[in-house]
């Protein structure tokens, strides 16, 4: 029989070396106040658009990690509309407008409106229902009761893997007390150790039956954003994304110990992490406002279409650089014109250009680090 972490009597008493973490934290609060002189140079527009990019990129990525793939404009409309801001109203037909992108921006709303409020069943509740609309023979805005073990298995029937097995439904309402209380009591550890151990703890207890990472990693966003007593616009699920496998790895190393070091340092990493991407995103927002200022009333309507476009896919633009193909297909131009125009962009240093024949590509002209937020374009 497995001897998992909940089965040990000193559950739930994780053990990490605190001393460890101190750089961590330190580094986090630092890039935390520089992220907040960033965003004094942007306007209250910008900034707007920014949160609002945000919060829609962590929802589809939060949602991406559970294998959950959202319609982008129809989730991005929820978004703005949950906020009260005008929406493109095309977007927001019955044909695009679905419950699981108006549930993800419900429960993003509650979320980053909601913070400093002290963490309830009801409120956990809330976020199941709103992420389980339309879904059916699942218990929802409540915790598991099913007799059945919950388990985390892969591999074949008649092999199975088993790589964790959860407490009993029956435990759930105890479990769940007492993370509650200890969540709203834990106000006053630092940002990063509360963020990992409130995720670990509530993955492991694994209340409902679906949508337990979704919440988890909004209960991270919480837990930062109260001991930051501000809504804290991380990328956290970009970055879990990105490298799930080394987060499922995580989560399975420390799913038979109390003795967590490993998984507090990979948690806290990949918060760093996720506040450097962010940062990097506020950044290229503030090229973008200046790259247009500079190139005011000198861009004709086609290479302002393509240079929005580029923009939407991020700093690195399209992968691999921007082709005459690509600026034809977007401009719908000859491609004599085309290459005009992009001539002129180069002259007047909008975009660089590499290669030569058709292996040229052009590069939007600036100097951030790499960011890939579409939506904040959008």
């Amino acid at each position: 029989m497995q001897n998992w972490n909940w089965q040990q009597k000193d559950w739930p008493k994780f053990t990490f070396d605190e001393n460890a973490l101190k750089p961590l934290e330190h580094s986090f609060l630092t890039h935390s106040g520089s992220f907040l002189g960033i965003l004094k140079h942007t306007s209250q527009a910008d900034q707007n658009l920014l949160k609002i990019g945000f919060i829609g990129s962590e929802a589809y990525k939060t949602s991406e990690i559970e294998g959950e793939i959202l319609d982008r404009e129809s989730l991005q409309s929820s978004i703005r509309r949950n906020f009260g801001l005008a929406t493109d109203t095309k977007k927001l037909s019955k044909k695009n407008s679905k419950l699981a992108e108006e549930g993800i921006a419900q429960m993003m709303y509650d979320l980053y409106q909601n913070f400093a409020k002290p963490l309830t069943h009801k409120q956990l509740f809330s976020w199941h229902t709103m992420l389980m609309q339309g879904q059916k023979n699942l218990k929802i805005g409540a915790y598991r009761t099913h007799t059945e073990a919950m388990q985390v298995v892969s591999g074949s029937l008649h092999n199975p893997k088993i790589h964790f097995e959860a407490p009993p439904s029956k435990r759930m309402k105890k479990e769940m007390d007492r993370f509650i209380k200890w969540f709203n009591q834990s106000k006053n550890l630092s940002a990063l150790t509360r963020a990992a151990l409130a995720h670990f703890h509530f993955i492991t207890i694994h209340p409902f039956e679906d949508s337990n990472g979704r919440i988890a990693r909004a209960l991270t966003i919480k837990a930062i954003s109260q001991v930051l007593t501000q809504p804290s616009l991380i990328s956290l699920s970009h970055v879990i994304q990105d490298k799930k496998k080394s987060y499922y790895s995580a989560l399975e190393r420390g799913n038979k110990t109390l003795k967590i070091d490993d998984w507090m340092n990979y948690f806290s990493q990949t918060i760093l992490a996720a506040q450097k991407y962010s940062q990097n995103c506020v950044e290229f927002l503030i090229e973008k406002t200046k790259f247009f200022d500079r190139m005011r009333d000198q861009l004709n309507q086609r290479q302002e279409k393509v240079l929005n476009r580029i923009f939407s896919e991020g700093l690195e633009g399209f992968k691999g650089g921007l082709s005459a193909e690509n600026y034809i297909s977007i401009s719908k131009t000859s491609r004599a014109t085309a290459t005009r125009d992009l001539q002129d962009l180069v002259e007047k240093k909008a975009l660089t250009k590499t290669g030569t024949l058709k292996k040229t590509r052009y590069f939007l002209n600036l100097k951030t680090s790499a960011c890939t937020h579409s939506e904040l374009d959008k």
